[in-house]
């Protein structure tokens, strides 16, 4: 977004807090790629807020009040002489709410009847070529809202993410530290992590749960963003369904729920491959964190992941922490012990 750009460096102080029950405390709040960072006045993360998910509780009105959409407990207040940053906030909001897709209007009928022209003409008759042209075409935000539903289905088979609260600010931390937008803890049934269109990861309680350190569930997590960067999951779930899905979300913005629920049961059961050792390599040095525990956790015997354990970037050096000590243990108890 290119009005990023000119509040980058922007920063102000307002009032946090994580949940009615908790006391407002002040932060620091700037903007970020595509998200909104509340750090704690020691310029700790806390938590990040996703441009396209910031809600405001009072419109017009001043102090301004914002919170996440659909959780209206935790909020953020920004005083009214905070008018920068509330007015870079409402303009960042007003150009994300242009990106939404707007079903119905015009520009989507006309969308529809010149796309079902070329289809009819054959320019699309290989399947490649319509997944391909899907996929350049649909926003971030309909890939988050495809997430969000694929997700709301894989709960319905393993419980609900795991939402402890002290927890859930100790997995903000995490997720801040790692550059991540969204990562959920899964009670049971998710295989050990997943990643979903809109950039959002899935961790079995197991890799926070079973193991002493963060690096184990951080290294699982850093291999899953790798992956959804390097080929969309959309893709694999326009693939998987067929044709006719590209098609459907191409022409009326949407995806039947039977192709939800289909492609969020093969996710829960297909075994998928593992990327090769080597390629992760680069991975783990850009983020700073070390290889071998994620290794060792992959493969206890280290025979099939013996360069991330040899060529650990991170090796003879002392990376950057990923949590304290104390919002380890509360990470870990995030499903409740």
């Amino acid at each position: 977004m290119t009005a990023l750009k000119k509040y980058a460096r922007l920063e102000a102080s307002g009032l946090w807090r994580a949940s009615p029950e908790d006391q407002r405390r002040e932060v620091i709040v700037s903007i970020g790629d595509a998200t909104l960072m509340i750090s704690d006045l020691q310029d700790r993360a806390i938590t990040h807020w996703s441009l396209a998910a910031v809600q405001r509780a009072n419109p017009s009105k001043r102090p301004a009040l914002y919170h996440p959409d659909g959780d209206t407990g935790e909020t953020l207040e920004l005083a009214e002489d905070e008018h920068q940053m509330i007015d870079a906030i409402e303009k960042l909001r007003r150009a994300v709410e242009r990106t939404r897709p707007r079903p119905g209007r015009l520009r989507w009928l006309g969308m529809s009847l010149s796309i079902a022209a070329v289809v009819a003409a054959g320019v699309f008759w290989v399947p490649k070529a319509l997944i391909d042209h899907t996929l350049a075409v649909v926003p971030e935000v309909k890939r988050v809202e495809i997430g969000d539903a694929l997700l709301q289905r894989i709960e319905r088979m393993t419980g609900p993410a795991c939402a402890e609260p002290s927890g859930q600010r100790a997995l903000a931390t995490f997720r801040a530290r790692l550059g991540s937008d969204r990562i959920s803890i899964m009670p049971g049934a998710v295989q050990t992590s997943l990643h979903l269109p809109g950039r959002h990861i899935l961790l079995n309680r197991g890799l926070v749960e079973d193991f002493e350190e963060p690096d184990v569930a951080a290294g699982f997590a850093l291999v899953e963003q790798s992956l959804s960067r390097a080929r969309d999951p959309l893709h694999d779930l326009l693939e998987t369904s067929g044709t006719w899905a590209s098609f459907q979300l191409l022409t009326t913005g949407q995806l039947k729920s039977e192709v939800l629920d289909s492609y969020a049961e093969i996710l829960l059961t297909q075994d998928r491959s593992k990327p090769a050792p080597e390629s992760l390599l680069p991975v783990f040095a850009a983020a700073e964190l070390r290889s071998a525990p994620y290794a060792y956790a992959r493969d206890i015997t280290g025979e099939t992941v013996l360069p991330l354990i040899e060529a650990d970037p991170m090796a003879g050096t002392e990376p950057k922490v990923l949590l304290s000590d104390a919002d380890w243990l509360r990470l870990q108890n995030i499903c409740g012990g």
